[in-house]
């Protein structure tokens, strides 16, 4: 390529040729030409095959990913930073991008402390001349500051200049390293070469997965070029894809070169083996890994500083200061001066470490948990659908599912604690982040879409094998509507006892009025406020309002209503004032139209009595109301369940006017058939005097009751209902109950 072409290319913005040329000179670097030799013949070949599936069933759906998200928004500066930020809100692109910022500062020292092992024969010749060790540091040191002066003074297009003469050099030394022929044994048949296909040395393999991993994570370098490029949307999926695929079939290559080419023994005792195998090797291989290595901490160091400074751009650090600090850029491509002096004192730090295979476990544990959570959020977004996801390139969600799911596994087999504690980080920062970017887009907006996605499709499912079996287990799925929320809540609290742990509950307040602007305002005001008071309580009830001219239309549009359980309504709960028996008598009026839809009726009495859980529960049976007794026994027992209840107990009164012990014992049977735990001393049978009646007897056992539940007829509904629903003003809080069919217990 031309210098006018690339002057040219840099004025209107990069092709995809350098997100190519960056990606695979990254992959095919320090870990290649250093350690896959060391890890043939620790492993054995079967061994690194191994090592380098697993590497890319990680990259390759983290690389989809990538390149499915840079084609669903408008790609600027900040590489996969802006690409995630941008499609999934900045609280979890921040997150992300601050740990994808530190595995890009660190990869730098990589790079750096890798390209000083290309003058190993320098550090052999002073050792044997003077007599001691030469420290790394005296090459990696300026290195690093030559490097970033570099960048710093001359930016991204001094690197793409450079870039093209390193990859020209890298492939070079590959294409005499694949020519050269094997090493001579001499006489020790201990070396003939290819001995290491019969090796498969399982026992280190993810120490070896750690150290070799950073020689896959080079698939995305280009992606940090997205603000220099002319069509991100085009040249990221194409660039990366590419050199992804370019690199693993290199890999594969060198491995088996390797492998037919020396022994184990020689493999395991040489760093530079590749050296003894290529023409020239002496020369070539010290140039490649210096052009290799050069090339990505060249590309490092141009990404990490432009990551940082887009986070910073975006507010993602708490201090105002910091942020103007980390954003500042220089001339008219705004390179991230201040962002590069930060990356090369963090690499500065790990230079000083000088220990390639340390250095490179460090890294291989930040890419995997920044590839793992991209994986799945990836995922997530996939299952969610949201309409604003609409990228031209598309993977698969099963890719983004397997990605994180093997990286996570990976992580565990290399250190259990270190991936804990690298996930309790991750957490760590994310919660931090969204304590100053409340009204930012977050892991909750992502989880409500796939959360819409799975109940729409258990709701289909629910009901496309609904069973239709009369011996199907019975649990309530109650509809409530009152347009007295606020006035009392005793019918809300008996809707979250039923809704807690057996059932499912739905309460709409009632508006009076015609669907219109002024109404439908108001409906949204008041249900922020009823969701608001739930959320104190940590009740499951689902809340919701229901605006309609009349309390009939109201109740016949309520039992048309789908629950959002996926399963039918099967229960309406009315309420009144026992104080106020004109709200009875509106319900007496409508209790017919619920049942022309086979709902059981609950009708709840509210007394003027604080809610007293201590006293518990008291069921009232009687004998002629066989249909109703199961139901009342279950609703109490689901009512229990509850913690407001924890103290309390269940108490059944049975109304006989025949021999108690007979009336007790059919009872008992019947509780043990249906496992509840009620014992015989929770039952108590009153025989009826002549002339006494039921509401009599009620009032002088339940007079102190938490709640009490009492059975009715449908012909009560016929035959003077309203004498009959006033007649235990006596007591405190009542729930009657008409069951439309007869429960298993």
């Amino acid at each position: 390529m031309t210098t006018d072409t690339i002057t040219q290319q840099t004025k209107g913005g990069f092709g995809t040729a350098p997100v190519f040329f960056t990606a695979i000179s990254t992959i095919l670097g320090a870990i290649l030409f250093l350690r896959f030799g060391y890890a043939v013949g620790a492993v054995g070949f079967w061994g690194v095959m191994v090592i380098i599936l697993l590497g890319h069933l990680v990259t390759i759906p983290t690389a989809l990913a990538i390149s499915e998200i840079a084609t669903n928004t408008r790609v600027e500066g900040g590489g996969e930073y802006f690409i995630i930020s941008r499609s999934f809100g900045l609280k979890i692109g921040s997150t992300i991008g601050i740990t994808l910022y530190l595995s890009q500062a660190i990869s730098i020292a990589f790079y750096v402390i890798a390209f000083t092992e290309a003058f190993e024969p320098l550090f052999n010749w002073w050792s044997a001349v003077f007599g001691f060790n030469l420290p790394r540091q005296v090459i990696s040191v300026p290195t690093l500051v030559v490097l970033a002066m570099l960048i710093m003074r001359k930016g991204a297009d001094l690197g793409m200049k450079m870039l093209y003469i390193v990859v020209a050099m890298l492939f070079l030394s590959l294409f005499l390293f694949f020519i050269g022929p094997a090493i001579d044994p001499g006489e020790d048949l201990s070396r003939t070469p290819g001995n290491n296909f019969a090796l498969f040395n399982s026992d280190h393999i993810f120490v070896w997965f750690a150290i070799c991993f950073p020689a896959f994570t080079g698939m995305t370098a280009g992606v940090g070029l997205s603000g220099d490029l002319k069509n991100p949307g085009k040249s990221i999926p194409l660039g990366t894809m590419g050199a992804t695929v370019a690199g693993l079939l290199i890999y594969l290559l060198v491995v088996w070169k390797l492998s037919v080419s020396a022994s184990q023994a020689d493999l395991s005792e040489e760093q530079l083996i590749m050296a003894r195998i290529a023409v020239f090797g002496g020369f070539i291989i010290p140039v490649g890994l210096a052009a290799s290595t050069f090339s990505s901490a060249l590309g490092s160091i141009l990404v990490a500083p432009r990551t940082i400074q887009a986070l910073a751009l975006d507010k993602s650090f708490p201090s105002r200061r910091l942020n103007l600090f980390l954003s500042k850029g220089k001339g008219e491509t705004n390179e991230p001066i201040n962002g590069t002096l930060v990356s090369f004192f963090i690499a500065l730090v790990f230079v000083l470490m000088g220990n390639v295979d340390m250095v490179a476990q460090i890294i291989s544990m930040f890419f995997l948990i920044t590839y793992g959570t991209l994986c799945l959020i990836s995922f997530i977004n996939h299952f969610g659908s949201p309409p604003s996801y609409r990228p031209r390139f598309k993977s698969k969600w099963y890719f983004s599912l397997g990605g994180f799911l093997l990286s996570v596994w990976i992580m565990f087999m290399i250190h259990p604690l270190y991936t804990i504690v690298s996930y309790a980080v991750i957490v760590s920062i994310y919660l931090f982040i969204e304590q100053y970017n409340k009204d930012e887009k977050g892991l909750v907006d992502i989880f409500e879409g796939a959360l819409f996605q799975l109940n729409r499709r258990l709701r289909v499912f629910i009901q496309k094998h609904k069973s239709s079996m009369p011996s199907e287990e019975w649990r309530p799925s109650a509809i409530c509507i009152s347009s007295n929320s606020f006035e009392r809540d005793k019918v809300m609290e008996l809707m979250k006892w039923l809704s807690h742990q057996h059932g499912f509950g739905t309460y709409f307040h009632y508006i009076e009025g015609y669907y219109s602007k002024q109404t439908y305002t108001e409906s949204q005001k008041i249900l922020q406020q009823l969701i608001d008071r739930q959320k104190e309580h940590g009740s499951a009830l689902y809340i919701d309002t229901m605006i309609s001219p009349s309390y009939t239309s109201a109740i016949a549009q309520v039992i048309q209503t789908p629950s959002i359980s996926g399963m039918e309504n099967n229960m309406v709960v009315f309420e009144y004032d026992k104080s106020r028996p004109e709200e009875l008598a509106r319900i007496i009026d409508n209790i017919n139209l619920a049942k022309a839809g086979e709902f059981d009726i609950c009708i709840f009495a509210g007394s003027s009595y604080p809610i007293r859980n201590r006293f518990g529960i008291h069921v009232w049976i009687r004998e002629t109301d066989e249909k109703n007794t199961n139901l009342m026994i279950l609703l109490g027992f689901i009512i229990m369940s509850h913690p407001d209840w924890c103290k309390s107990q269940i108490k059944i009164f049975i109304t006989t006017t025949r021999e108690s012990d007979t009336v007790k014992e059919e009872t008992k049977e019947r509780i043990a058939a249906g496992r509840l735990p009620i014992t015989l001393t929770n039952i108590e049978i009153t025989i009826l005097s002549p002339g006494q009646t039921v509401s009599d007897v009620i009032g002088i056992h339940s007079k102190y009751a938490g709640l009490t539940i009492i059975g009715f007829r449908e012909e009560i509904i016929k035959h003077d209902a309203m004498k009959f629903f006033t007649s235990f003003d006596g007591i405190g809080d009542i729930l009657f109950v008409n069951a439309s069919q007869y429960k298993e217990i």
